[in-house]
């Protein structure tokens, strides 16, 4: 997303990681030649997927999908997420997962236009 602007958010997201999510979700981080290589935060009562984080030089190489089987494995009855509607490879990333566009919002911190996103198990 270049269009953000990430070292101007780091405090606010420092602060957001202590107090918001660590307490309340689960991170599972995923190491490549022991060092972080991505990460993906899920609310396990609730099935919110906070972030999935992949390194560039690690797209397509399978970890955002092991990523996200992790989080579907942790949240069994559905996943839900928020997605900029600007961010087209992670939208064309969820359609292929599984994901069905449920609706459209605003994100809260940076008033970009959402798709809303779920994903339900097959029964």
């Amino acid at each position: 997303m270049p269009e953000i602007d990430f070292a101007a958010r780091l405090k606010w997201w420092r602060e957001r990681w202590i107090q918001q999510l660590v307490p309340n979700n689960s991170i599972t981080i995923a190491e490549s030649e022991e060092r972080m290589a991505g990460f993906v935060v899920i609310d396990p009562r609730t099935g919110w997927l906070d972030q999935i984080v992949v390194e560039p030089a690690l797209w397509g190489s399978g970890l955002a999908e092991a990523l996200l089987a992790e989080a579907k494995r942790i949240a069994a009855g559905g996943i839900a997420l928020d997605v900029n509607q600007s961010n087209l490879r992670a939208v064309r990333f969820y359609k292929r997962m599984g994901f069905k566009r449920t609706g459209e919002g605003v994100n809260s911190i940076s008033g970009a236009p959402t798709f809303l996103y779920a994903w339900k198990p097959e029964r």
